[in-house]
């Protein structure tokens, strides 16, 4: 009897051992195409069932030992020390309005805590976010303007302390009415005592070529990995067929040294020009790029009528566009799915009906440990804040925040808080901090 009471001690210490923190439920009526989203698990007290009627197992069963495997059993833990359980707050965020902004495109922080903000029509903005003073930074290069083109990405080189390199992605024009996206780098000089800058010495990085008509599918997003090396992405442009082109870098994911040179682990530097530069193909407008705390490369695009994606980036990997899609054409024709084509790297999650993605953070900061490597994608057409767990190279939704209308990018501040900033004209800029009611 004594055994058999002490085994079923152990079975629940052991239980309690096992039990996972408590993560939100979909909040969604809409559910992704390609994964349905369970509800997350809830972890309920367990109860010790023993018809006997022992004096010694009611008095085993009532002690503290036993009493405190059921009580750990029924929460969740956090980390934080012994003791301390912590629930998602439900909403999980507490909201600030920090600054608006004329078609705010992306944003990134300074060492110093002021963050950098680009807008379409060709402004570079420095807003100190503690004092709400705002100015601009001159020397920005000439964008055209118009459709989805414009002022795009801004990203620090990862010695930015020491060699003040700021990385900047645009729409830039060609002869006979053609665009094409561009990132320069140029190296930035603060105005003392004021909320203003310039940059100096602009270099060109990168192009797309060919330049083509249109004014949609830029891409342009910037990231740089651990190694200090440059990745891009590149959209197709609205033209289908570059994206299966090696002869065009169109429709890809590019990878670079910082100085805009090929490194010599590419893929398919073999092949020189612009196949050089690609580490993947067949992307359709891939609006938000990230690395995992692993160093996986994540990215998300824009389908056509439904499939939007979001892919794990592997070397070499053709991802299908516009051969696949788990949507279909704007009039109604049908795109294969990616299942009919093994051949191509399928997403790891889609969304129909369409999210339309824009910016994207993997989150790392200590400001909200139960997102821990949750990655936040802004929703345009969808207007909200999604979020997706992450699982080795697993992806799935998990739930959606909306923020009142139509978010353009997110950002992670120094602090751990999450920043996002709402598109259009007269934009506001949140700042998310948990909610503590």
């Amino acid at each position: 009897m004594h055994l058999l009471i002490i085994a079923t001690v152990c079975t629940m210490l052991s239980l309690t051992a096992c039990a996972q923190p408590i993560t939100e439920p979909v909040v969604s009526s809409q559910r992704m195409a390609v994964q349905q989203q369970p509800a997350a698990p809830s972890f309920g007290a367990l109860h010790a069932s023993n018809p006997q009627s022992d004096a010694n197992v009611a008095d085993i069963a009532s002690s503290p030992v036993v009493a405190n495997a059921v009580a750990a059993a029924a929460g969740p833990r956090v980390t934080g020390g012994p003791g301390q359980v912590r629930r998602i707050p439900d909403p999980p965020f507490a909201s600030t309005e920090v600054a608006r902004f004329d078609e705010p495109w992306a944003m990134t922080f300074l060492p110093d805590g002021r963050l950098l903000v680009t807008e379409k029509k060709g402004k570079l903005k420095l807003l100190d976010v503690a004092t709400g003073q705002m100015g601009d930074v001159t020397g920005v290069p000439t964008v055209a303007y118009g459709g989805q083109g414009g002022f795009g990405d801004v990203v620090l080189h990862p010695q930015f302390a020491s060699n003040r390199w700021v990385y900047l992605s645009y729409a830039e024009s060609g002869a006979n009415n053609t665009r094409g996206a561009v990132v320069v780098r140029a190296q930035l000089a603060l105005t003392p005592g004021a909320n203003t800058g310039s940059l100096s010495n602009p270099q060109t990085v990168w192009q797309q070529a060919p330049k083509v008509t249109g004014e949609g599918h830029y891409g342009h997003r910037i990231a740089f990995d651990r190694n200090g090396k440059l990745w891009i992405s590149s959209g197709d442009r609205q033209k289908f067929t570059p994206a299966q082109d090696m002869q065009s870098n169109l429709g890809k994911i590019l990878r670079l040294n910082d100085d805009g040179s090929i490194p010599a682990d590419n893929p398919f530097v073999n092949q020189g020009g612009v196949a050089a530069q690609v580490w993947s193909l067949g992307q359709r407008n891939p609006l938000g790029i990230a690395f995992d705390a692993q160093g996986q490369l994540w990215e998300h695009e824009m389908g056509p009528s439904g499939g939007d994606e979001l892919n794990l980036i592997e070397r070499g990997s053709n991802y299908g566009w516009p051969v696949v899609s788990n949507g279909d054409n704007y009039d109604g024709s049908n795109i294969p799915d990616h299942d009919t084509r093994p051949e191509f790297n399928a997403p790891e999650a889609s969304w129909t009906p369409v999210i339309a993605p824009a910016g994207f953070i993997i989150y790392s900061g200590n400001m909200f440990p139960y997102f821990h490597s949750n990655g936040f994608i802004g929703g345009l057409a969808s207007q909200a804040l999604i979020r997706v767990e992450l699982t080795g190279v697993q992806g799935r939704e998990v739930a959606r925040y909306s923020f009142g209308g139509r978010i353009r990018e997110v950002e992670q501040g120094p602090d751990g808080a999450i920043w996002i900033l709402r598109d259009g004209t007269n934009a506001p800029l949140l700042k998310l901090t948990p909610n503590m009611n």
